[in-house]
């Protein structure tokens, strides 16, 4: 069954491109383009710089329902502070409502 181990192997190789391509990293877009970007898929885990990364959606349709939706302010190659979208999260007690939402 050597032929099965190859095809094993290539099928491996081939997603390995795929792989290596990584996510969209707002450093390297536009303010502009990355809030068209979030925009148009709804929700989308963008990299933010090295090596981390969040999940970034358009409005809290996009949370789970027990998630509340808080504006994300994150760099982009024009703009150190612009408001991309939202990030979901879960409300603690101490949350206020209206304080950055």
């Amino acid at each position: 069954m050597p032929s099965r181990s190859i095809l094993i192997v290539t099928l491996l190789l081939s997603a390995t491109p795929a792989l290596a391509q990584g996510r969209p990293s707002t450093v390297a877009m536009s303010c502009a383009q990355t809030v068209r970007l979030v925009n148009a898929q709804g929700a989308i885990v963008l990299g933010t710089g090295g090596q981390t990364y969040d999940r970034f959606v358009r409005d809290r349709s996009f949370c789970e329902p027990t998630e509340i939706a808080r504006r994300a302010f994150r760099p982009t190659r024009d703009n150190p502070s612009c408001l991309i979208g939202y990030t979901c999260y879960e409300p603690s007690r101490d949350d206020w409502l209206g304080s950055d939402f």
